[in-house]
């Protein structure tokens, strides 16, 4: 994300209503089984917390990273009112050194701002960052959203297609990648029939 980008969320987080909701996101509730075993995740681009939040209250030690002070700023304060503690960081994700090996999971939820160039180098980061056997979990918006109009980019090369995310992440094993359309209600900045793809992949060892 460059300065401009991180200026732009800092506007659009710059109010009291959480943009994307407090509640986490649906898929990565799923998950809440495969999340057991996991000790500590990295939550990539968390926003305002909602997701980061939400690992914490599992029990696990979450790293969240975020470009935008003001929305880091509403994240420490959901994490206060619910009673749990994230490590914090606040980096631009385009220069961010990412960790080697360091997690047992890494989450990125909507992380659609990147175009290609630096949606590459996110995801070489995500799988840099797992430890051997790490869970790596993924949503985003497929190109079919933009005529949904209900949320994310509306640059079709920000979107994720399937064949896009098994070569991404093609040396690791995928435990699901699902493509479909639901109501989602997160937040005035997710809401209504929006076309989903996930992805749950297990890094090598």
């Amino acid at each position: 994300m460059s300065d401009t980008g991180i200026e732009r969320w800092n506007k659009r987080f710059a109010q009291d209503e959480y943009v994307f909701g407090e509640r986490p996101n649906a898929f990565l509730a799923r998950q809440k089984e495969r999340l057991a075993g996991c000790r500590s995740a990295l939550s990539v681009a968390d926003g305002e917390g909602r997701n980061g939040v939400w690992l914490a209250e599992q029990g696990i030690r979450v790293t969240a990273v975020e470009g935008s002070p003001v929305g880091q700023e509403k994240a420490r304060r959901l994490a206060a009112r619910r009673g749990v503690t994230l490590d914090f960081v606040l980096a631009d994700l385009a220069t961010w050194t990412w960790p080697e090996q360091a997690f047992d999971a890494v989450v990125g939820i909507f992380i659609q701002f990147a175009g290609p160039g630096l949606r590459e180098r996110i995801f070489a980061g995500m799988r840099r960052a797992l430890k051997p056997g790490g869970l790596l979990l993924l949503e985003g918006y497929r190109p079919e959203q933009i005529a949904y109009g209900t949320g994310g980019p509306k640059v079709e090369e920000n979107l994720y297609t399937e064949a896009l995310l098994r070569e991404a992440f093609a040396g690791m094993t995928i435990e699901l990648l699902d493509a479909y359309d639901a109501e989602i209600e997160e937040g005035s900045g997710h809401a209504g029939m929006s076309a989903l793809i996930d992805l749950v992949a297990r890094a090598p060892g």
